[in-house]
């Protein structure tokens, strides 16, 4: 199963396929026939970036079966989302950085995140798995006390898009089944979320071939699933880890 990243290496931004600690650097655009330049490099010479460079990245809320029925929600019709600022975007082994102007709780999601591999729009279920390119990790990272400061208008975009708080990665995994992904994370090395991604509400095809109705869905794009119970706050000098089996772990701390 070929696991895709970006990276910056000798002072460049370079397309690798990481093989356990080595990455073998390719040309080329990612969803449209990388090759193999001949280098390699130990995955401890290289600085993560994120997987792709997405034009948006959708998030989903009330995705969950055990989540809405702790918060005693209703199982929505249709897939209920929001978009990260895409200055929000942030790679593993990165800190996340508390926002200056902001002194609440800030807390972590692990998700699961599709990648989309092909230009998409208005696509059946039945066709939506062949514009899935792979899948990664998603901490889609909130500003808590902000989501509902205001009574009359609900501030996710910002309580979701302050630099940092859109973190993905470490690869992009392809060949994966989605049905048998768990997402597990960490805080501080205590096991704080273990939930199969068969619980969601709307599976992957489903959502690609929904959220297609609505907007054009581009190479690289990022639908991240929506988180399950286990959600908590992070103090500074807290590590985040979201583990997928097939995808690997992405790690960071929080300052």
């Amino acid at each position: 199963m070929p696991q895709w990243m970006r990276c910056e290496y000798q002072g460049q931004t370079r397309l690798g396929s990481l093989d356990h600690d080595e990455v073998t650097f390719h040309t080329g655009d990612l969803f449209a026939g990388p090759q193999p330049t001949g280098e390699k490099a130990p995955l401890s010479a290289v600085r993560l970036l994120t997987p792709t460079d997405p034009s948006k990245m959708i998030c989903l809320w009330n995705n969950f079966h055990q989540l809405a029925a702790k918060l005693n929600l209703a199982t929505p019709p249709e897939p209920l989302y929001f978009i990260k600022a895409a200055s929000s975007y942030h790679p593993g082994g990165q800190p996340i950085r508390r926002p200056r102007a902001y002194d609440g709780k800030v807390v972590f999601e692990g998700e699961l995140g599709i990648v989309i591999g092909k230009r998409c729009k208005e696509v059946s279920e039945q066709e939506a798995p062949g514009y899935i390119f792979g899948y990664t990790c998603i901490n889609d990272v909130t500003a808590a006390e902000i989501l509902n400061k205001d009574s009359s208008f609900a501030q996710w975009t910002r309580a979701k898009s302050f630099d940092t708080f859109g973190v993905f990665g470490p690869v992009v995994a392809t060949g994966l089944d989605p049905a048998k992904l768990v997402v597990q994370t960490h805080l501080d090395g205590s096991e704080r979320q273990n939930y199969p991604v068969t619980d969601m509400v709307f599976q992957p095809a489903r959502l690609v071939n929904l959220i297609s109705q609505d907007m054009t869905l581009e190479p690289g794009d990022v639908i991240a699933c929506g988180t399950n119970v286990g959600v908590g706050s992070m103090k500074p000098g807290s590590k985040i880890a979201i583990t997928i089996d097939g995808v690997g772990t992405l790690s960071n701390t929080f300052e």
